[in-house]
């Protein structure tokens, strides 16, 4: 066949990319063809996206890709989850887009609490309880600004709204929906449908408008074209526009190198999240899921991730962020060599502790954490980062083990991917945690994910499995074996008290 050159436009929570995917029928080649930041700012004491000036970086993104690359074959948009935009009378967006880690959704668990009981809002979604899901976004957004929702025509999720600037079709992609905690996805679905839909009556026994919820697609769907505007504007040809699996962790372990013959894997999508989970064939809603608040979300084909949020290198990337502010300018690489010289297990955090989640200065929120529990306090950059990559190392055993119970089978491999995969001293702290294999690489599977997500719907790929054949045969991958077993057991066992202490405090 001739080599095709897809578009993968790829928006983290730090940065967005976009990236051109050439495939000759057997391998991907990847071009980073723009990198952005993904500008968010506070504003009146709330933090907002910066949707306008990310669209912006995505248009000349595309037209520096149009110059380099001819015949382009599609577009399609990834973005993190939960966070939407809200179009009004005449498609017009209703203000900027919160930023989840926006403060108003304190408290706002607890009042859904209120008028339905948590065990039933689980049983009803499937999904983990976390004060940033789309359900308590809107509910937070109900209670202070009850007239944007009344005005609110249609909600779109930050990849679909992205997408429907360029196409002009409003829509919510599955697997993206799927992050919100107002979906049910335990309905098979019909034949060119994604399986589940909207929690209606759930939303009304909050008190929640529903009219403004969209049409749910599958992965894989032609939108349609890039609209005529935008083509004139940018001078650029006629392109599909494609609804990939639009949660860049969807579209991430759509592209994990697994073979047939791993009987249990595992995936680990690293990066400003830590994404832990398993695929399987329907949603697993029961009491174990529940009380390990594990997260049933949409996957390629109706499949299911069955998974756990872990804060990842959010805490790492917030103290660099400190460190800057004092002037000390680090690299990632540069921080990683001061972990790996620093004194190992000095202490631990609970990195899922509600005090990492939202920005600030994390360092001191560190030593705090350290003080509070008995711990010796870190003084030192190295000694902070290696408390850091630890704690996600000891967290990653702990999720793993809890997935394991779910589905009472042992898990073999660990796949990591992801930016966070290139952080070689992470993947052998977790595999040494954990006592697994992992496999590491390839770095940029959200955007290998989308771009071969493109040629599937084209039907230049047969299925998901030739899919994954192709991320292995087109990507570098690093085996880690676990190492110190003895001294890694020995320190869990801390670890578990201070989360265990920190259950009994919350």
């Amino acid at each position: 066949m001739a080599e095709l050159t897809f578009l993968g436009i790829d928006l983290g929570a730090e940065s967005g990319r976009v990236i051109a995917g050439s495939f000759d029928g057997h391998r991907i080649n990847l071009k980073e063809v723009t990198r952005f930041p993904t500008e968010n700012t506070y504003l009146c004491s709330h933090l907002y996206w910066d949707v306008l000036a990310i669209f912006s970086r995505i248009k000349e993104g595309l037209t520096l890709a149009c110059r380099e690359f001819k015949n382009i074959s599609g577009i399609g948009v990834t973005t993190w989850g939960v966070d939407y935009g809200l179009l009004g009378p005449g498609d017009f967006l209703l203000g900027n887009p919160f930023h989840y880690r926006d403060r108003r959704t304190e408290g706002m668990m607890e009042k859904a609490f209120e008028k339905v009981p948590r065990p039933e809002i689980f049983r009803e979604t499937g999904n983990q309880f976390m004060p940033l899901n789309t359900l308590f976004q809107i509910l937070a957004t109900h209670q202070d600004y009850p007239e944007i929702l009344n005005l609110a025509r249609c909600l779109l999720f930050m990849p679909n709204l992205f997408s429907f600037w360029l196409c002009g079709e409003k829509v919510a992609e599955y697997t993206i929906a799927s992050t919100s905690q107002m979906y049910n996805s335990q309905a098979a679905g019909q034949p060119g449908a994604p399986r589940g839909n909207w929690c209606f009556s759930l939303l009304e026994r909050l008190g929640l408008p529903t009219h403004f919820l969209p049409p749910v697609v599958s992965s894989g769907t032609c939108l349609g074209n890039l609209l005529p505007e935008i083509q004139k504007e940018l001078g650029l040809p006629v392109i599909p526009v494609y609804a990939v699996c639009a949660h860049d962790t969807a579209s991430a372990v759509a592209a994990v190198p697994a073979s047939g013959e791993e009987s249990s894997w595992a995936y680990l999508s690293s990066g400003t999240w830590s994404l832990l989970g398993i695929e399987v064939p329907d949603p697993i809603i029961n009491e174990k899921t529940y009380q390990y608040n594990c997260t049933n979300e949409g996957g390629f084909g109706g499949s299911i991730r069955l998974l756990k949020n872990i804060m990842g290198l959010w805490i790492l990337q917030e103290c660099r962020r400190n460190w800057e502010r004092q002037n000390k300018l680090y690299s990632y690489e540069e921080l990683i060599n001061k972990a790996q010289e620093a004194k190992p297990f000095v202490s631990f955090i609970n990195v899922d502790d509600p005090r990492f989640l939202y920005p600030g200065d994390m360092i001191s929120r560190i030593r705090e954490y350290c003080q509070n529990t008995g711990q010796p306090i870190p003084n030192t950059e190295g000694e902070v980062v290696r408390i850091i990559l630890e704690s996600l190392a000891m967290e990653y055993r702990y999720v793993l083990l809890q997935l394991e119970d779910i589905i009472e089978r042992k898990i073999e491999v660990l796949h990591i991917v992801g930016g966070g995969s290139q952080n070689k001293l992470l993947s052998q702290f977790a595999s040494s945690a954990s006592k697994k294999t992992v496999i590491a690489g390839p770095i940029e599977a959200t955007a290998a994910g989308n771009v071969l997500v493109q040629a599937l719907a084209r039907r230049e790929i047969a299925d998901l499995s030739q899919l994954r054949e192709i991320t292995r045969d087109s990507f570098p991958l690093i085996v880690f074996q676990p190492k110190d077993t003895g001294l890694w057991e020995e320190k869990y066992q801390i670890y578990c008290q201070l989360k265990r202490a920190g259950q009994q405090s919350g």
